[in-house]
C-alpha cells in the first residue's frame, strides 16, 4: 500500500487490477475502497474470460481484456509461479492506459543477481530443473509451482520483455512491519506517448 499510495495518491478512483489476490490485508483494503477494483484468478475449471464468484478467470501470460483498460495492475508474489515472463510482462504492459503502473512483490534473492528458472513447459507438460517447489495459494490446497527464483536482473529481464521503466525498491521499515528478506517491490511504468 505504501508504494500505492505514493505513486497514485488518488488510487480508490482508479481502474485497478490484481492477479490472484488474498483475501486480507492490501487485498482486503482494496476491494472495499476502490471503486473500480477488479480481481483475477486462473481457475483450472473455469474458461479464460469467465467469472466465478465475482471473480475473473485470467492467465497473465494471455490476458482477455482490452488494451490500455487499467491505471494499475498489482500482483503479490505472483510473478514466480509464471512459466512465460516475457509474454506475461507484455500483455501487463498492453491492458495498462499510458502512464499506467505494475506494482508487484515477489522475493528477489539478495546475494544473487543472476535469477534461476526452477520449471519449464515442454511437450510433455512440465520438465522440473531443480527439485519442485511450491508456496501457498489462496484458491488451491497444493500451491503453486515456483517457476523462478528472481536475482536483480529481474529489472533488465522487465525492461527487455516491455518498454516500461522499472524500479526495484528494498524495503526495511520497522513502523510499519516491514524487515527481513524479501521485502523488494518492484515498479513498472509504462510510458507516456
Amino acid at each position: 500500500m505504501a508504494v500505492l499510495s505514493s505513486e497514485r495518491p488518488n488510487w480508490r478512483n482508479l481502474a485497478i487490477h490484481e492477479s490472484s489476490p488474498s483475501p486480507r490485508a492490501v487485498s482486503a483494503k482494496l476491494a472495499r475502497e476502490c471503486r473500480n477494483y477488479l480481481a483475477s484468478q486462473l481457475f483450472s475449471d473455469v474458461p479464460l474470460g469467465d467469472i466465478k464468484d465475482g471473480v475473473h478467470c485470467q492467465d497473465l501470460e494471455r490476458q482477455t481484456f482490452p488494451d490500455g483498460c487499467f491505471d494499475v495492475v498489482i500482483s503479490q508474489d505472483v510473478m514466480e509461479h509464471v512459466f512465460d515472463l516475457t509474454a506475461a510482462h507484455r500483455e501487463i504492459w498492453r491492458t495498462l492506459m499510458p502512464g499506467g503502473l505494475h506494482i508487484f512483490t515477489t522475493p528477489v534473492a539478495g546475494n544473487m543477481y543472476r535469477s534461476s528458472k526452477r520449471a519449464e513447459r515442454d511437450g510433455s507438460g512440465i520438465k522440473h530443473l531443480f527439485p519442485p517447489d511450491y508456496h501457498g495459494n489462496p484458491i488451491d490446497e497444493s500451491g503453486s509451482l515456483v517457476t523462478y527464483i528472481f536475482g536483480y536482473d529481474i529489472v533488465d529481464t522487465i525492461a527487455d520483455a516491455a518498454p516500461f521503466d522499472v524500479e526495484l525498491r528494498r524495503y526495511n521499515d520497522v513502523t510499519r512491519g516491514i524487515l527481513g528478506m524479501f521485502t523488494d517491490v518492484i515498479i513498472c511504468r509504462k510510458r507516456l506517448p
